[in-house]
């Protein structure tokens, strides 16, 4: 177990499953303590009649009395109240995941707003193997939501950009995921050989939030553990987790699932790292420490040239400025890149300034 960073990370109860009501333990852990939930409440399906294949078998639905509602208000209230304990719990740049259905992901999302979290993006899990729609008179169900929020409007959230891109082969990833549903060996059975929990999320879809909205050694709350996705997930990449899960057959699944889950190593853990993230290095400092010397000539790929000044601008005839200013003076454009648009010359070849930078980023860490 990695070591907690403050006093209100040792009294968190980590890498354990709570029992109970899921407002009431929320609200016994200490205040801005958390630093991402992922939620995955009852979806309120409203059935209201046995579900069959064409073949007359049953379907076994979600017809359980936790996702049972007396009415579309007594839902409402109870979103609005797990909605507070969580956002309670949340540090300041800490986030939240909520995922749904079309039954309950509308009124979700309002209230979201309405307790003051600021949402970043709705995400549309597209699922490759859906069940099939059995009586024919509507759409094949196909696809969940999930809303990504922050605690606040500006705060500054974990989003792990350059490592989502590298999970999609250098395309950045977009909003829509698809990926399958639990079959197979994934799928948790129980003693019946039944399955042990109706809506057990793939552990695909965990790796990739949690890889994208946290770092390893962050504490991940999952209000509604059921079987322990969230867990096992946080297990293996390194994340702390907190569940909560009140029915004792879930709990008992997910327990035996975690103690099998290895945690990954420490080099295995690190992701590719967001360019904004790396330590920001003055060109200048480049010209303090003789890497490049005043009079010194820096050439563009496209045969441009400017001269380094003592003070770590550049001068190009009439164009004086930094080396991303007096790169776009010369290409009449809006904007420049700098570090990409000059080089030096070193031993007869053309070298990009960026490679200084990353000399002097290499000694900072």
């Amino acid at each position: 177990m990695m070591k907690t960073k403050n006093k209100a990370a040792a009294k968190l109860p980590l890498n354990e499953i709570l029992s109970g009501d899921c407002i009431e333990l929320m609200n016994s852990l200490p205040e801005a303590s958390v630093d991402l939930i992922f939620a995955d409440p009852p979806y309120n399906l409203q059935l209201k009649a046995d579900l069959h294949r064409p073949d007359n078998s049953k379907v076994d639905a979600v017809d359980d009395a936790w996702d049972q509602f007396a009415s579309f208000e007594a839902y409402d209230r109870f979103t609005r109240d797990w909605l507070a304990a969580a956002r309670r719990l949340l540090k300041p740049n800490g986030a939240i995941w909520v995922i749904g259905s079309y039954h309950n992901i509308f009124r979700v999302g309002a209230a979201l707003q309405n307790q003051g979290f600021w949402i970043l993006n709705d995400v549309v899990w597209r699922k490759s193997n859906p069940m099939p729609n059995f009586r024919g008179k509507r759409f094949t169900n196909a696809h969940e939501t999930m809303i990504w929020a922050s605690r606040d409007e500006g705060a500054k959230y974990t989003f792990n950009y350059e490592a989502l891109k590298a999970l999609n082969e250098g395309i950045q990833m977009r909003s829509d995921w698809v990926l399958p549903i639990c079959t197979g060996h994934e799928r948790l059975k129980d003693s019946n050989g039944e399955k042990a929990h109706p809506t057990q999320k793939p552990e695909s879809l965990l790796h990739r939030v949690l890889v994208g909205s946290t770092n390893p050694g962050d504490v991940v709350l999952d209000p509604f553990f059921g079987t322990g996705t969230t867990g096992a997930v946080a297990k293996m990449l390194g994340r702390e987790f907190i569940g909560i899960e009140r029915e004792a057959a879930y709990r008992e699944v997910a327990e035996k699932r975690i103690a099998k889950v290895r945690k990954f190593d420490r080099e295995a853990l690190t992701v590719s790292a967001s360019k904004r993230a790396e330590p920001r290095v003055p060109f200048g400092q480049l010209v303090e420490r003789g890497m490049l010397r005043p009079g010194e000539v820096l050439t563009s790929a496209n045969g441009k040239s400017a001269k380094v000044r003592a003070d770590g601008t550049l001068i190009s005839g009439e164009s004086k400025g930094s080396i991303h200013q007096v790169g776009a003076a010369l290409e009449h454009a809006p904007s420049c890149n700098g570090w990409t648009y000059w080089h030096f010359k070193r031993d007869g070849q053309n070298v990009p300034i960026d490679l200084l930078r990353q000399q002097i980023r290499a000694e900072m860490t």
